[in-house]
């Protein structure tokens, strides 16, 4: 295991924190919240990741389906121990209860009466039907319609029962309308936002209705926003007038706020040095969480051409015309796979909060293969063997190997924070000793997964213009609707708006056939190992390459209460019950 650069690794992520902390840290990177009068009760949390639209099916990062959680509510959540609960409906339907048909065709909710939207209208079934075909039609660019896939009706059987019909059976039946991601929307607000209308329906997708404890009232894109108390909510009153949501700056002045000057009551995604987050946390104000779930950084691998020189039809797959250059000849991405050092990642860059990752499904422990473990183990000898026997050899003496004449340089971006570029680096250096050379390019994260792809094609991860991209995917509990994304018909095009889940225009005809036998098996073993070779199809071919599985890292101050660090739903999945 080549441990070459920790002499440099102390300097390089000092370096990286202050830089980034210097940017962060700029007045006008943070939105500031309006000052509270003594009689209010006033919550503020910190995403240094600002959020684009407080709407997830516009929108792909979880800060912006955080953002929206606030005030949205889907039928069911995940809880922090990965049991689902009932929120806008009456309980989880099932097998036992009849919710779920015997055929396993059909799934009935039952909603809650005496729900209204915050502008005090009612909640009825017709608003679930309508979320799915706002969703359903490819033409609003929805980026969860992935979720809605197999779905072949949503009917409102009364005011207050909604049936999904599905177009096989279909064993884990709880992916729509379930978790953060995928919450019910307003029909009266949205009537005239489906298809190619939705992005132009700016209020609309900014200040959305929703049925939570509070209400949206003002959202500035990638700065933040305001909430107040929703005086038509349900259940108990909030504890908080106001809920403000703070965007912008960096993870390590987002840590500080909560930590050091304890301006901030809750901050989310702590992507900062371990030992600096345990220096601040031991000031005594508040407190780190780390949770884990199966929540894992990779490195994408562009299977289309990115070659700017494409025009439009740089990174798409055109009926697999437009493979890439060299990515999709294995024994490269396999030799850039092992080189990389995970452990010396996992340990220096994360500390207490990631664990080295071989598998996309890193959890639950009965979806994990076991088949991929070689991975932990860094490989600079065997990388360069495997090129050579391969014959991806430097033949001009300049450092750099070629594969058919084309020089092995790819742009390799992701979006700026510290920790993410110390691993850009040090990739960089590994993937150069093997004659790889990587050009690093960072996006601001607003921008790179939750701008328009249309518009900000450069920075958007969704048009995907660079040979390789890195970034973290959550692959939930049951993982079929996760692993529905490398089907060959989700691959992100403009015909669909580059919004289904196949980022890495992969497609390939076992995949389809082994996902098309997990969705008919049941839970239960078989399904199981159908999950594993699904994810060891994925790895074997290097579509993606694994690097550490992510904790989901906040730190709350000691007087906020009630928080409940989930790392199967939203960060914000409970706020109803946040309290001092």
């Amino acid at each position: 295991m080549n441990r070459f650069v920790l002499p440099a690794f102390a300097t390089l992520i000092a370096l990286l924190l202050v830089a980034c902390s210097d940017v962060g840290m700029a007045p006008s990177t943070v939105a500031p919240a309006p000052p509270a009068t003594p009689e209010e009760h006033v919550l503020t949390i910190r995403y240094w990741q600002a959020p684009s639209l407080p709407f997830p099916y516009l929108a792909a990062g979880f800060k912006d389906r955080d953002a929206g959680a606030i005030t949205l509510e889907p039928l069911a959540n995940y809880a922090p121990d990965g049991n689902l609960v009932p929120r806008l409906a009456v309980e989880i339907p099932t097998l036992a209860n009849g919710g779920v048909s015997q055929d396993l065709l059909t799934i009935t909710w039952k909603l809650r009466e005496g729900v209204r939207w915050s502008d005090g209208s009612a909640l009825t079934a017709n608003d679930v039907v309508f979320t799915w075909r706002y969703c359903a039609d490819e033409a609003t660019g929805c980026t969860k319609r992935d979720t809605f896939g197999g779905i072949v009706a949503v009917e409102a059987i009364d005011e207050h029962t909604v049936k999904i019909t599905f177009d096989k059976p279909t064993p884990y039946p709880y992916t729509a309308f379930v978790s953060a991601d995928t919450p019910i929307i307003s029909q009266a607000q949205f009537a005239d936002c489906v298809g190619a209308a939705a992005r132009a329906c700016e209020a609309q997708n900014t200040l959305p209705l929703g049925t939570g404890a509070y209400r949206i009232v003002t959202f500035a894109v990638n700065e933040g926003a305001m909430y107040e108390r929703n005086p038509y909510y349900r259940g108990k009153p909030a504890y908080f007038d106001r809920v403000v949501l703070q965007g912008g700056g960096d993870a390590l002045e987002a840590a500080r706020s909560v930590l050091v000057t304890g301006e901030v009551d809750h901050a989310w995604n702590m992507q900062v040095e371990p030992d600096t987050l345990r220096e601040m946390e031991a000031n005594g104000l508040g407190k780190v969480t780390n949770v884990f779930a199966s929540r894992v950084e990779r490195i994408v691998l562009n299977q289309t051409n990115p070659d700017p020189a494409l025009g439009d039809d740089r990174s798409e797959y055109l009926d697999g015309q437009n493979p890439h250059p060299f990515l999709t000849f294995t024994p490269i991405a396999q030799a850039m796979s092992l080189a990389i050092d995970r452990t010396l990642i996992a340990e220096q860059l994360y500390g207490f909060t990631a664990t080295p990752a071989c598998n996309v499904v890193a959890a639950p422990p009965n979806y994990a293969s076991t088949a991929n473990e070689d991975c932990l183990v860094q490989d600079i000898a065997g990388a360069k063997k495997l090129l050579d026997e391969n014959g991806v050899v430097d033949s001009d003496g300049d450092g750099i190997r070629e594969y058919n004449g084309i020089p092995l340089r790819i742009t390799y971006q992701t979006t700026a924070n510290a920790i993410r570029q110390a691993t850009q680096t040090l990739i960089q250096g590994w993937w150069r000793e093997i004659g790889i050379e990587a050009v690093l390019i960072q996006h601001d994260a607003g921008l790179f997964f939750g701008g328009d792809p249309a518009v900000h094609g450069e920075e958007s991860y969704l048009r995907f213009f660079a040979d390789v991209q890195m970034y973290t995917e959550s692959s939930g509990i049951d993982p079929q609707q996760y692993l529905s994304r490398g089907l060959c018909n989700n691959v992100q095009t403009r015909d669909n708006g580059w919004s289904s889940g196949n980022n890495a225009r992969m497609c390939n005809g076992e995949y389809d056939e082994l996902f098309a036998q997990l969705a008919q098996t049941p839970l239960g073993p078989e399904r199981e190992a159908l999950v594993q070779q699904l994810n060891d199809v994925l790895i074997q071919n290097y579509y993606a390459i694994p690097l550490v599985n992510r904790g989901s890292v906040s730190a709350t101050l000691h007087t906020l209460r009630g928080v409940r660090i989930n790392a199967w739903d939203g960060e914000t999945w409970n706020i109803a019950e946040w309290h001092r």
